[in-house]
């Protein structure tokens, strides 16, 4: 189960409990059911965490592959102006167009580099705030918890 769905099963508990009366808004839970759904969200909080190592292993492959072509296009163009070389009428043409290949090639890879690590950028943020929300989201209900079990003084 997802770190979200078992908060939300919590809220749910809390929610669905029984009101004790006279005790301004408290309620009272089954503390077995409270601590088997934290357990419950701890056990799924690694699995949401290797998500997000996935992601920068994507992130990381995606860059290796951009730099592959790039140097696969890069290769290509040098291989190319060195042919044009070899003709004695179009030197000048072949030093122009392979340079302009080349310059082609590095720009073509520095924007898929750039939107590679956009695009990674905002997964991780993504996730980096679902984590802090849900972490925000389970210390408030440890917090709750705390409270609602700790004797009312009158």
């Amino acid at each position: 189960m997802k770190v979200d769905d078992l908060i939300l099963q919590l809220q749910d508990v809390i929610n669905e409990a029984k009101s004790m009366p006279f005790s301004n808004g408290k309620v009272m839970v089954s503390s077995d059911e409270i601590y088997d759904i934290i357990d419950q969200i701890q056990d799924a909080m690694p699995a949401e965490v290797r998500q997000a190592k996935n992601i920068v292993a994507d992130r990381k492959q995606i860059l290796a592959e951009a730099n592959r072509e790039a140097e696969n296009v890069i290769r290509a163009a040098e291989e190319r102006k060195k042919a044009m070389l070899n003709q004695n009428e179009i030197t000048r043409e072949a030093q122009a167009k392979a340079k302009e290949i080349i310059d082609d090639a590095k720009h073509k890879s520095a924007e898929i580099r750039k939107a590679a690590n956009v695009y990674v950028e905002s997964i991780i943020k993504r996730t980096e705030e679902s984590l802090a929300t849900q972490l925000s989201d389970i210390r408030k209900t440890r917090a709750n918890l705390a409270n609602s079990q700790k004797p009312k003084r009158d």
